[in-house]
Parts: structure tokens; C-alpha cells; sequence
């Protein structure tokens, strides 16, 4: 059992006049020009496009630097009736852009041949494999979705053979491949104002500016943001600016998708309802196409979104579940195994970071469980997967500690390791692993303070449970699409009195607050063990998400804990 107290940052109070003018001029309730006002909407007219975006205010695709070469290019393959290779990254974002632009490619009549490499076989990014793949495929042009920007040797390698390379990535370049277009937000020389945009953001500004050069329906594009939708929820980018019109508008398509493979991943999670939310695609859509790219064939993710067959869609999405189910054992199990090595083994007092390592651990699935620990016990982490002579990790940062350069500090003790400032993967020689931790705990030490390791929750209010109802929860749901940039408000209740704690279904928390002014049912998913529960013999601060339960076919009002401490 690891209990977690930690300390609240409140956000600051809105200035109150801003506020009052907002709500008059949309008319809203003040609680929701509080946020908007928080969030940096304090403009009307900036509120009323946040509130309701629309698709005319996408920006144009052709301010992408390399656009219009790019576009050349696929129109001389397509009328020379070239095959098109579509090179993927074996994530969800992967997946989906390589999905998109075949779609695309092949409504216009080309040939285009998707491929994602396997995690385990071939590695990450355009590389040997991709080139081999293109040359199985006789094809005369290369694209790749979600990669490619940081693989300088295979652009050029596949330059050498002949090929044609267009590369759309949205990953920061140290330097750009020597490809015959590279479509990338992040290049220091393009004007795009979509910086955010996911690997499939981009494929889908390619996507539009294709259409018409090709004699393809304009609103094709359009009715591909389900695709859009679920990479960009899934890859973690900011859902704000054209993110949050492309999210807001491909959630509307999810229920009802066009596609039968779309479809078949929604019916098979479960998902009946009218609306999708972008939760629910971050924890339960994205996790069953990740899971191919983990443990399985990511191939098999890429297969089942362009089937237009049901009955094989259908089988490719039960086969996905069956891998996600896999998956989702290993992540507890491995998850048990890494908490206990970390009870019995690591002083919290001395590490600073922890590098944990253990064989029959699955490479792909240790970077999830890193976060998990992460989550557990503020403070860095790596975990480790033995094979032989070699082990192969991925590690999780906190805020204020950059990972990748923490690693460049112990790269003589390196096979490799590439990543950024909040994760990263590495590899080593089994034999350099207790001096690579000392090693690594002596640079968190160096640069971190116990202060650093308090885990620190962020409130957007303070209230009382009597100010909370299912109007306000209804309310909130105006702020949606949420995820990074935008972040589902977080509400704070001190000093409450907790009533009748209990486990349900061995690892989730349930209770009930209550203050002088009312009292609302809680759960802690997966919080079975992260509360000492001599704390409930006082009260406490809790911080929460308002969300609706409709699990006895009428809707409660139900706080979704994310923390927990004693009172002050």
C-alpha cells in the first residue's frame, strides 16, 4: 500500500469584472466564464469560437512548407499509375494517418500499399524494413505517416534505390531528411499556424490539399475525422486551436462512422452511447489499436479501420480485444511486480529516480507501467525488460526533470536512448545496470529536491458538495473536447467527512463525502491501495471530476477521484 498525500495548487481566482462581462455577453453562467476566463478566453469572441468551433476556420493546408511539392509528387505517381507505399508508426496516430491517406490515395484510383513495421521485428521508425516493403510493392513513391523525420539514413537509403520520398511527421527535426518534401509543423521554416497538429493532423492537411488536384470530392477529407479524432486524442497533443475543431467534429463522427472497421472498434469497446467523448477514446477506443502495436501486429490496427467489410471487420476488432485484454493483464501484472520491487528494494528517502528491472518483462508494455509508477511514487522512472545481454526500458519523467537529458548524462553507460524531456527509451548491457542506476539516482539527486518529489494536484475550484448538481455537470460538458491543453476541470472540497469507504471489485475505492452542505458519492478507480485508511478517521481534502453515472438507468452525480490527502 503506498498512500499518497500531496498538495493542492489552486488556480488563481479570475478577475471578477472580466468574468461578469463574459457571462453577460454569451449569456452563460458564471461558473463557465470562470473557467473560460481561467483558461485565457476573455475576449467574446474568443469564448464564443472556443465554445463553438467550425470547420471554416481550419487553416490552409498549403502553408505547410513542401505542400505543393508534395502534392506534384502524388499527382505524377497517380497519373503514372505508380504504387504508393504508406508508411506508418505502429501507434494509434500511426494507424490512423496511415489509414487516411490510403483511403485517400486509393479513391482517386492509385495503388497504394499500407505498412506498419512490428515493434519487436523491425523497430521504430521509416527504416530497412519500410524499404523493403516498398520494393516488394514496386513502388515508386514513399509516404510516411507519424515517422520519418528523424530517419535521415533510410530517406537517403531509399533516395539511393530510386524512390521518391514524402515525409509527414510532426516530431521536432534536429535536422530534416533528405526527402523530396518533408510535411512538418515543427520545421523551424514552415509558416503553418497548426503547430500541434498529430501525425495524422498532417496526413489529413495532405489529405485536403489533394482533393482538388486530384479530382476528388472536397468534403472527402471531412468525412475522415473519426480517424482524425481518435489520433489526436490518443497522441496526447494539445486539443486546442484546430485540434479541438478536428476533435470536436470527428467525436460527432465516431458513433455513426461511414467506415465498417471504425464502427466494429466502437460496437466491440462497448461504446452504444450517442456521443463519444474524448475519455473514452483515450482510455478505451485508443488502448484496443495500441494494443496491436504492443503485443500483437499493428498491421492487424491498419487492417481493421480500411476494412469495408463487416463480418472481417468484426474479426479483426474481436481479435484486437483479445489483444487488449492480453495486454491489460500483463499491465497489472507487471505493475504488481515493479510496485513490490519498489516496497522491498528502493528507500524513498535515497532514490530520487528508479530503474527497476526484471526479466519476462514485455518491451512494449513497460513504458505504460513506467507512468504508473510515475503516478505512484513522484519521482522519475525506468523500468527494464531483460533479454539475454541487453535490456530494453522506457522511462516517465515528473515535471522538472528532463529524462532525456538525464540519460545523455549516463550515455557513456548507453547502448542507445532517444526521447524527450518527459519520456524515453533506452537500451544497455545487462552487466552496466546497477552502475547505470546509481548512476541515474545521483543525477536526480543533483537535480531535484524533496519538495520536487511531493506530488502536487492542480484545483480549478474550491467549493462546497452543496454547489455541485447535474446542471453543472451538463454545464461543463460545453468546455469538451478535453485532454492536454484543455484539461476536464479539476473541483477541490476541503475538510470533508468520508462515510462508508469500502473495495469494490478488489481494486476500486468507494465513499461518500459530506460537509455541512450536502453529500456526493465518489469512486477512485484503481485506488484500492493508495489510501491509508486510518485517514478516514478524519477529515479530509479530496479533489475530483464531476462526471454523470448512468449505472442504474437513471443519471447520479458521481466525483471521480484523482486525489486524496488528509485535511490542510
Amino acid at each position: 500500500m503506498i498512500a499518497l498525500a500531496s498538495r493542492w495548487r489552486v488556480a488563481a481566482a479570475p478577475d471578477g469584472d472580466r468574468v461578469a462581462a463574459l457571462t453577460g455577453a454569451l449569456r452563460i453562467p458564471t461558473v463557465l466564464a470562470r473557467l473560460l476566463v481561467q483558461r485565457g478566453f476573455e475576449a467574446p469572441e474568443a469564448a464564443r469560437e472556443f465554445l463553438k468551433p467550425a470547420l471554416e476556420t481550419l487553416s490552409d493546408p498549403f502553408s505547410l512548407k513542401d505542400m505543393d511539392v508534395a502534392v506534384r509528387l502524388v499527382r505524377e505517381a497517380v497519373s503514372a499509375g505508380q504504387a504508393i507505399l504508406v508508411h506508418g508508426d505502429y501507434d494509434v496516430d500511426g494507424q490512423c494517418g496511415t489509414t487516411l491517406l490510403t483511403r485517400v490515395l486509393r479513391a482517386a484510383g492509385a495503388t497504394a500499399v499500407p505498412f506498419v513495421p512490428h515493434r519487436m521485428r523491425d523497430g521504430y521508425d521509416f527504416g530497412p524494413a519500410g524499404i523493403a516493403a516498398a520494393r516488394e510493392a514496386r513502388a515508386g513513391l514513399i509516404i510516411t505517416c507519424d515517422c520519418g523525420v528523424s530517419a535521415f539514413d533510410a530517406v537517403s537509403d531509399a533516395r539511393a534505390a530510386g524512390f521518391k520520398v514524402i515525409v509527414t511527421d510532426h516530431h521536432l527535426p534536429r535536422e530534416l531528411p533528405p526527402a523530396n518534401a518533408v510535411l512538418n509543423p515543427q520545421r523551424a521554416d514552415c509558416e503553418s499556424p497548426s503547430k500541434g497538429l498529430c501525425g495524422t493532423g498532417v496526413a489529413f492537411k495532405l489529405a485536403q490539399a489533394l482533393v482538388g488536384e486530384l479530382g476528388l470530392p472536397r468534403n472527402l477529407p471531412f468525412h475522415l475525422l473519426d480517424l482524425v479524432a481518435l489520433a489526436t486524442v490518443a497522441d496526447i497533443v494539445p486539443l486546442t486551436g484546430e485540434n479541438r475543431t478536428l476533435v470536436k467534429f470527428g467525436l460527432k463522427l465516431l458513433t455513426e462512422s461511414r467506415w465498417p472497421g471504425v464502427r466494429a472498434l466502437v460496437e466491440s469497446a462497448g461504446l452504444k452511447t450517442k456521443t463519444i467523448r474524448s475519455g473514452q477514446v483515450g482510455f478505451v477506443l485508443a488502448p484496443r489499436l495500441n494494443a496491436a502495436g504492443r503485443v500483437g501486429e499493428a498491421m492487424d490496427g491498419v487492417r481493421l479501420l480500411l476494412s469495408d467489410d463487416p463480418g472481417e471487420a468484426r474479426m479483426l476488432a474481436t481479435r484486437l480485444e483479445t489483444l487488449n485484454e492480453e495486454r491489460q493483464a500483463l499491465d497489472q501484472r507487471f505493475l504488481d511486480e515493479a510496485a513490490e520491487m519498489v516496497e522491498t528494494t528502493a528507500d524513498l528517502d535515497r532514490d530520487y529516480g528508479l530503474v527497476l528491472a526484471r526479466e519476462g518483462w514485455h518491451p512494449g508494455v513497460i513504458g505504460i507501467v513506467a507512468s504508473r509508477i510515475v503516478e505512484r511514487y513522484s519521482r522519475p522512472a525506468i523500468l527494464l525488460a531483460l533479454e539475454g545481454r541487453d535490456a530494453r526500458g522506457s522511462g516517465r519523467s515528473i515535471p522538472g526533470f528532463n529524462l532525456h537529458g538525464a540519460l545523455a548524462r549516463c550515455a557513456d553507460l548507453l547502448t542507445k536512448f532517444g526521447g524527450h524531456k518527459m519520456a524515453a527509451g533506452l537500451t544497455l548491457p545487462v552487466d552496466r545496470i546497477d552502475e547505470f542506476r546509481s548512476a541515474f539516482n545521483a543525477v536526480a539527486r543533483e537535480e531535484l529536491t524533496p519538495d520536487d518529489l511531493v506530488p502536487t494536484q492542480f484545483v480549478d475550484q474550491v467549493v462546497s458538495v452543496g454547489e455541485l448538481d447535474l446542471d453543472l455537470e451538463r454545464l461543463l460538458r460545453r468546455l469538451e473536447p478535453y485532454g492536454m491543453g484543455n484539461p476536464t476541470p479539476v473541483f477541490g472540497v476541503p475538510g470533508v467527512t468520508v462515510q462508508d469507504p469500502r473495495i469494490i471489485k478488489e481494486k476500486h475505492l468507494k465513499f461518500r463525502l459530506s460537509d455541512d452542505t450536502g453529500r456526493l458519492d465518489a469512486i477512485g478507480f484503481d485506488w484500492a491501495d493508495r489510501v491509508d485508511p486510518g485517514w478516514w478517521d478524519a477529515p479530509v481534502d479530496v479533489a475530483f471530476r464531476l462526471e454523470q453515472n448512468d449505472w442504474r438507468g437513471s443519471p447520479d452525480l458521481q466525483a471521480r477521484i484523482v486525489q486524496v490527502k488528509p485535511a490542510g
